[in-house]
């Protein structure tokens, strides 16, 4: 896939999300019969059952496999940063990424638990994406590329895909996208109390006067108010569909990736599951727009895989049951 091909990248992007390819109807099912016919009573598996068949209908097999997921980290810079949008200092990034490189982040034990591939992504971190709240984000080849580049990230095979994010200040930018398609302001989308909400509340709030002449075409709004490790994401999210690879979201940035996707094309983030909720009103109001239901409520906020590889384990579960649990009929089980 080269969105970049014709001369205007955003048509071409469009042209590749007109017709994604649905869940697989003879697998789902498959995977219901199999489902139904397992030495259980009747919804004893709760959500597991339904992960089951959701993997099935995604990675069209009657029999899921979990064996080679992929966690990809995509990081970006951003010249808000320098406006007070994190305590961090915008250079932190790198260094945030050289820790997970090296093995010492928490998304890393996890990745060592269950045996995943793991690749952090540099997204031009030494050229800041510029200010937002005065200039756009990116230019529309750019943008595009850097969706191109994320369409990149599976290239070297994986049956899941948990997507992150790491970048200094991109909570502002992803709530600004937020507030752009969802409706809002600066406080419905930054949580918090303090001096750092208050910064990021009256940044996104600057952000969506300066862009307030934009339409609602999602894509103008990811170039023009988001980052390269927004546009990456939703690259690979779209990547993904269409070589039937299901996908974990982590936070709340790769959510705001995934809105843009579904504000475009709606429908095309069913392949996609929310990894966790992070227990904060911005993140459930995100899931709402998604129309998504968290895996699980660990509360964790970051935005760098931690929370979708943790989902890992869980769609495992769901997969080896179906995939191995005695059948009723074959264990002497009778129903009553």
């Amino acid at each position: 896939m080269n969105p970049a091909a014709s001369g205007l990248p955003f048509d071409d992007i469009r042209n590749l999300l007109g017709n994604p390819p649905p869940m697989e109807a003879e697998a789902v099912d498959l995977a219901r019969r199999r489902l139904a016919a397992l030495a259980l009573g009747e919804g004893g598996l709760g959500r597991l059952g339904d992960l089951a068949v959701w993997l099935a209908g995604w990675q069209a097999a009657e029999e899921p496999q979990l064996r080679r997921p992929l966690i990809a980290i995509f990081a970006g810079s951003h010249g808000v940063a320098a406006r007070g949008a994190s305590d961090f200092a915008s250079g932190a990034t790198q260094a945030m990424m050289e820790v997970v490189a090296g093995g010492g982040a928490a998304v890393n034990q996890i990745a060592l638990q269950y045996d995943a591939g793991l690749k952090v992504f540099d997204l031009a971190l030494d050229l800041p994406t510029p200010d937002i709240t005065q200039a756009d984000a990116l230019e529309e080849d750019a943008c595009a590329a850097t969706m191109a580049f994320g369409m990149e990230a599976i290239a070297g095979g994986t049956d899941l895909l948990c997507v992150g994010a790491l970048g200094v200040g991109g909570r502002v930018p992803a709530a600004a996208i937020a507030a752009k398609l969802a409706g809002g302001n600066g406080r419905d989308w930054i949580d918090g109390e303090g001096a750092l909400a208050a910064r990021r509340i009256a940044l996104v709030d600057a952000v969506l006067a300066h862009h307030a002449a934009i339409l609602s075409d999602p894509l103008e709004v990811l170039r023009r108010m988001g980052g390269r490790e927004l546009a990456a994401i939703a690259g690979a999210i779209i990547a993904s569909r269409y070589q039937r690879i299901p996908v974990l979201l982590d936070g709340f940035v790769s959510g705001v990736a995934a809105l843009v996707l579904e504000r475009l094309a709606p429908g095309m983030t069913d392949h996609c599951l929310a990894a966790s909720a992070s227990a904060t009103p911005a993140h459930d109001r995100l899931l709402a727009e998604l129309g998504k239901e968290p895996l699980s409520r660990t509360g964790i906020t970051l935005d760098d895989g931690t929370a979708a590889a943790s989902g890992i384990g869980l769609l495992r579960s769901a997969a080896a049951i179906l995939n191995g649990m005695a059948e009723a009929e074959q264990a002497g089980i009778a129903a009553t």
